[in-house]
């Protein structure tokens, strides 16, 4: 096949491009490149895609998805069979500092990846969606039947928006998509503005973390060699409409269109103390905690039922903490050469 991956210098992105590669498919890579966090580990996970035995079936176009002009193009040139976006701007706390890069980006940028997509034939789009949609849902674990009309933080309103478009362009033009709501992604090449590294990197310098709800989080750690299986499995598994869907007794999963929305976790949520309490144990090394209370914009819990996924695709996520939490720092020790 002919893979587009939006977002492929990204962490989950250019795991998902190595994926790829390996077993045969060509992959375009786009990517802005944007200065959200450290261009030069972007960079650096590009180089480790152009490594491969298969680099030669790689390309990468730097280019943003809200780039209308340049997305058409690319689409009518390239004639993709199918589409993984994971092109976001990410980040829940981010948004309130700069809310117009989430429509940018999630919104326009979805839209132009929809457009593209419909308008040559793409055979399945695979789209990024996020456990933030739940919002101020308190049903455990979370399911995709669950109402998710209450974000609580315009990063999760742009991407339960992706669905409500996805959902449309199933409707209207039979363009099967997959939205995958991915709880807290983590492992080797990750943001570095996400609580693992942002820990790491503080307990080896000395200095305090900050962790907020006063420690009192519970989190669907995912480690990403499950995501990149999970995000393969659906890419292969076409959506197709649901016979038995109706409008009386809607499953916001599925629909009588070729549409589907899966949760992609590890159905295991974890305890932030005892998250650091592992990563502790992985350093050597303890940490000096600042607690904090609740962050605007951030849910006190996150837990995954991925049962339909399982059953659709045979998904089953495998990694614990403690070995995925010690792939991380042997990764982080030796990148930054600590």
């Amino acid at each position: 096949m002919k893979v587009l991956v939006t977002g492929a210098a990204g962490f989950i992105g250019s795991h998902v491009s190595m994926y790829l590669l390996a077993r045969g498919d060509e992959v375009v890579g786009i990517d802005n490149l944007n200065d959200y966090y450290d261009v030069s580990l972007k960079l650096a996970r590009l180089d480790r895609i152009k490594a491969l035995p298969s680099a030669d079936k790689f390309t990468f176009v730097k280019m943003a998805v809200e780039d209308r002009e340049g997305m058409e193009r690319l689409f009518a040139e390239e004639k993709f069979d199918k589409v993984v976006h994971l092109a976001a701007q990410a980040g829940v706390r981010y948004s309130l500092e700069n809310p117009h890069a989430y429509i940018d980006a999630n919104i326009v940028g979805f839209m132009n990846v929809l457009e593209g997509c419909r308008h040559n034939s793409v055979k399945h789009l695979v789209y990024a969606s996020s456990s933030s949609v739940y919002g101020a849902n308190e049903n455990m674990p979370f399911a995709v039947e669950d109402n998710v009309d209450h974000p609580v933080s315009l990063y999760a309103a742009s991407k339960k928006a992706n669905e409500l478009m996805a959902h449309t362009y199933s409707h209207l033009y039979g363009l099967p998509t997959t939205g995958l709501r991915f709880f807290t992604v983590y492992g080797p090449w990750g943001r570095p503005d996400m609580a693992l590294f942002l820990f790491t990197k503080a307990i080896l310098d000395d200095k305090p973390i900050q962790v907020f709800n006063f420690g009192n989080h519970r989190r669907d750690f995912t480690y990403i060699d499950d995501i990149v299986e999970g995000i393969i499995a659906t890419l292969d598994n076409t959506a197709a409409p649901n016979p038995e869907w109706t409008g009386q007794t809607p499953s916001p999963g599925s629909s009588k269109a070729p549409f589907k929305v899966y949760n992609i976790g590890a159905q295991t949520p974890v305890h932030l103390l005892t998250y650091i309490e592992t990563l502790e144990d992985a350093l050597g090394k303890k940490a000096e905690k600042e607690l904090l209370p609740l962050q605007q914009g951030d849910v006190p819990d996150t837990y995954a039922d991925v049962e339909a996924l399982v059953n659709d695709t045979g998904y089953r996520p495998t990694t614990d903490i403690k070995t995925g939490i010690g792939k991380f720092v042997d990764w982080y020790k030796a990148f930054y050469k600590v």
